[in-house]
Parts: C-alpha cells; structure tokens; sequence
C-alpha cells in the first residue's frame, strides 16, 4: 500500500469577521534514500546515492529519473530491480528507502555524482564550471532542431497544467511539472513538494515506460514555478528543448539554455511571456 501525498489537519482560520476551526489538507513532505546496488552477483555493492524531501508517490520514477538526469544511467535496460528497503525501516518510515538494483555488467562512475555539488542556488560555484559539468555527462545533442511551437499554444498550457493538478486543488503546496506535444496535448503531468523531485518524477516515467528508447524531443516542458538552473540542466540531460515557467529564471538558468540550444520561456501567465533564449522555435501571430 503506497503512503499518501495528502495528509488532514484541523486548522483554526481567521478573518475580518472573527475565527472558525475547520479541516484541511496539507501536501505530505517525507524523506526519499535512493540506494544503488551493483556489481556482480558474488560481490554486490550498495552506495546511498541522494537523500531529498519529498511528496510520498511515484518514488520508484523519482529515483530512475534522478539516476538518469544525474548521468549515472542511460536507459531502463541498465536496471534489474527497483524495490523498497522494507526490512530496514520500522512501521512509521517504510517506504521511504528506494534501492535501484543495476544489472551485473553495468559498471558505475561515481565521479559523476560529483555534478551535484554544481546544483544548488548557494553552492558558489561559476556558470562555466556548472555548465562544464553537465557537459560531461550528456549525451544528448539539443542543439539544432528546426520545430516550431505556435503562440497560441503556449499560452493555453498553463490553464491546462492547473486543471490537472489533482493534489494541488487540495493543498496549494505543490511544484508541478507538464510534459505537452507541439499541439498542446498533455502527455504526463507530475507534482511534488520539490520541483526538481516532479521533474526527476517525469523523467523517470517517460524513461521507464519507452523500453530504453529515451525521446524528449519536439516537446514542450511547462514547469509551474520558477525556471532554476538545476530545471534546465535536467531537462537538457534528456534533451528537451522547449521549456515554458510560470515565473521568472535565473542568469545561470538563461545562460544553461543558451548553451544547450534551449528555448527558454519564462513568465507565462495571463496571455504573455518573455522568450530568453532561442526565440526562432515559437511563431508568434
């Protein structure tokens, strides 16, 4: 039995006219471990890859995707097995430690987790060194791909993104990450309390579900949020080449959209928004 992204609460809400108690519901924030186990069968080994905060949900998509935007894996046929550790939580944490089984053959760089000291707003690191970094880890060319989107289209995709957002109709708490086709139609919408957790999410479940042949191109990503470096830098991992945001990138999001090919919306509400980089792709009327 999975464990709920939703969790009741009885509140005390105040306005001009005085106070009331009533019920609410609350987006669920829980830890996530993702583990690896690799090598072969006679000496298998196990790394604790990333620890994150999460909406319970998907977790077996939040770790392929996390693995596969981190560069550690490729495809899903690198994968054996993705189960919970059960037997190591008690009653009140289980299902909060994922372990990814890798196939004996597969091999595991682990210089390239390094990238995730370069994915965070604080860590100080340049943009060079943040983009390098990615550089090194994907191979997915994102670059030069003449698809266009129309104007219209674009516009229309926040209003679509909210009318499917289940939990967050709930709760108002939560990050959401939409994967269209160039005609508007919603392929696979994910949510969380993290927006690089709904985004690893998404990933995840196009990976899983294509039988290793991974294709993000000619798609179009709406993120409900702002457009964070570390948004651009997955997405680009899995070479999606328009990304629309709700709210405003940073310097380092533009400048990783620049470098990748990306076209780069951002602002995207009531019937506007700003293109920052590779505006050639959207036909405006």
């Amino acid at each position: 039995m999975s464990k709920p992204s939703v969790a009741p609460i009885s509140i005390v809400k105040v306005n001009l006219d005085g106070q009331i108690t009533t019920n609410d519901l609350l987006a669920v924030e829980e830890p996530l471990e993702i583990r690896i186990g690799f090598g072969p069968k006679e000496n298998r080994e196990q790394r604790n890859i990333s620890v994150t905060m999460r909406t319970p949900g998907n977790d077996f998509e939040l770790a392929l995707g996390f693995l596969f935007t981190e560069g550690i894996i490729e495809n899903i046929h690198e994968i054996a097995q993705i189960k919970y550790c059960t037997e190591l939580n008690n009653k009140q944490d289980n299902q909060n430690i994922v372990r990814v089984e890798l196939h004996e053959n597969i091999t595991i760089d682990f210089s390239k987790l390094q990238r995730n000291f370069y994915t965070t707003s604080s860590c100080g690191v340049c943009g060079k060194a943040s983009i390098d970094a990615i550089k090194t880890v994907c191979n997915i060319e994102t670059k030069n791909n003449p698809f266009t989107a129309n104007q219209s289209i674009i516009l229309e995709l926040p209003n679509k993104l909210r009318a499917q957002q289940n939990v967050f109709e709930y709760t108002g708490g939560l990050h959401a990450c939409a994967l269209f086709d160039l005609q508007g139609n919603l392929e696979i919408l994910r949510e969380d309390v993290g927006r690089h957790n709904a985004l690893d999410k998404l990933i995840g479940a196009i990976v899983g579900s294509q039988n290793g042949t991974v294709s993000f191109q000619n798609k179009i990503l709406l993120l409900s949020g702002r457009a964070s470096f570390e948004l651009i830098q997955k997405a680009a991992m899995a070479g999606i080449q328009i990304i629309c945001a709700v709210g405003a990138p940073s310097s380092l999001a533009v400048q990783t959209a620049q470098e990748f090919g990306i076209t780069l919306i951002g602002f995207l509400r009531e019937n506007r928004f700003n293109i920052y980089s590779n505006p050639e792709r959207i036909i405006i009327a």
